[in-house]
């Protein structure tokens, strides 16, 4: 078990590089919820990006290994219907007004079911890759983890949770979540 966390930005490691992002969104998910106005809106929009690009290039990526893995399909199922009902909450979030009174109680929800989701995915998935491949090959994933991030949506887009529903649907919904991020920061700053 690793004793200090790693860098996403730096690690050459795929488990080393989600295992990272995971502690990033908790770190988010904090931010979010200890902030208020304009602070809070900024934190949330990160929050959403980080979640929709790591989810979409685990199913792009990892999950297709795992599931050579003995055992992996059933493993992956669960971690695939997880990421959906996140998505779906998630974009429930993504439409509503931070300042809402309902946005925190929701957010929360969101938070416990992702934490509890990255778990389950650290114990019963990241493990077993880690034990299952070679360094070489761990470095090789994490490449491809960082090549499926740069071009991934940066929404949730519920019912695309397959490497060949993200691969079919992902570089239309990429293109058009780029366009609205640039959209909301340029209206955001006048």
């Amino acid at each position: 078990m690793r004793t200090t966390p790693a860098n996403a930005e730096t690690t050459e490691d795929v488990v080393d590089l989600l295992r990272a992002q995971h502690g990033r969104i908790r770190d988010l998910f904090d931010e979010v919820m200890n902030s208020e106005g304009a602070e809070r809106r900024d934190a949330f929009r990160q929050l959403v990006k980080l979640l929709a690009v790591h989810e979409t290039a685990e199913e792009e990526i990892v999950h297709p290994v795992a599931r050579r893995l003995p055992g992996g399909d059933g493993i992956v199922d669960d971690r695939l219907a997880e990421e959906r009902e996140a998505k779906e909450l998630l974009a429930e979030l993504d439409g509503m007004d931070p300042g809402d009174p309902r946005f925190l109680k929701s957010l929360d929800r969101l938070r416990v079911d992702v934490l509890t989701h990255a778990r389950a995915e650290e114990r019963y998935e990241f493990d077993r890759l880690k034990d299952e491949l070679s360094p070489a090959q761990l470095r090789g994933f994490a490449a491809a983890v960082r090549a499926a991030e740069a071009t991934a949506p940066t929404r949730p887009h519920p019912g695309v949770e397959s490497a060949t529903r993200n691969m079919l649907a992902g570089p239309l919904a990429a293109v058009t979540d780029r366009v609205r991020d640039m959209i909301r920061a340029a209206r955001d700053k006048s």
